[in-house]
């Protein structure tokens, strides 16, 4: 097929990538020091290894929804499944999305035993901290909520990874962001959770000499495609990592 026709099949599909886009892909990066969840994901092996099954709640607000993304399939819950399928074939990766853009860490906790018990997983990957820290919710009670989710998810049998605030301008704005950081690291070491570190990721792009309209919309606050499509494929690294290592 010319490569003329295929462009326009892409963008008919509402898939199409820019040629700068797509080499731009080749700067997602992070130190492997910054990859490491620091928890083995027990339940979410014992899925692996027993039933080759991966069933995965992806719990969030607009980032994880996909908001900032031109094509649902960029958000990085999608491309976590395309990469776990991808890294573990013949295994049942499930993937699902439970994104609900503008929520903070309360109203998470509060739909959390529903989601879990509508959809039993082993794996509940946590992405909050960034509405928290611009809405200068008061950090002990960002700190009794976010424990009172973890007690209660570890308590219906899941793994947890708690990915924490973004390094964005509308974050990086506010006062206290580490110490909302300090908060999430804290809770997930008490917890035995994991913590994908998306704020240190970030923020090593920005200072390596990315500039913000590489990964953030102009809102300064969503990612864009190239923000989700990165994360996504970090965060898939991180685990794929837990769930194989030592």
């Amino acid at each position: 097929m010319r490569p003329i026709l295929l462009l326009l099949l892409l963008m008919t599909a509402g898939l199409a990538v820019s040629p700068a886009f797509a080499q731009s892909m080749k700067l997602c990066r992070a130190k492997p020091e910054l990859l490491e969840l620091g928890a083995p994901l027990p339940v979410a092996r014992k899925a692996l290894a027993e039933r080759k099954q991966l069933r995965i709640i992806a719990l969030g607000s607009s980032s994880t929804s996909g908001y900032g993304a031109s094509n649902p399939a960029f958000a990085y819950p999608t491309q976590l499944r395309i990469g776990l399928e991808k890294a573990l074939p013949g295994v049942d990766i499930e993937v699902i999305n439970r994104g609900i853009g503008g929520q903070d860490v309360e109203e998470m906790a509060a739909r959390m035993r529903a989601e879990m018990q509508h959809n039993p997983a082993s794996l509940v990957i946590w992405q909050t901290g960034t509405n928290a820290a611009i809405r200068h919710m008061p950090l002990d009670k960002f700190d009794k909520t976010l424990r009172g989710g973890l007690a209660l998810g570890k308590s219906l049998g899941a793994d947890f990874v708690l990915m924490n605030l973004q390094y964005v301008p509308a974050v990086v704005a506010a006062p206290d962001k580490e110490a909302y950081e300090k908060v999430m690291a804290d809770a997930a070491k008490d917890y035995a959770a994991g913590l994908f570190r998306r704020y240190d990721i970030m923020q090593s792009w920005y200072e390596d000499g990315m500039p913000y309209a590489q990964f953030v919309q102009l809102d300064g606050l969503h990612l864009n495609d190239f923000g989700q499509k990165c994360i996504g494929k970090l965060l898939t690294r991180s685990i794929l990592s837990a769930l194989t290592g030592p």
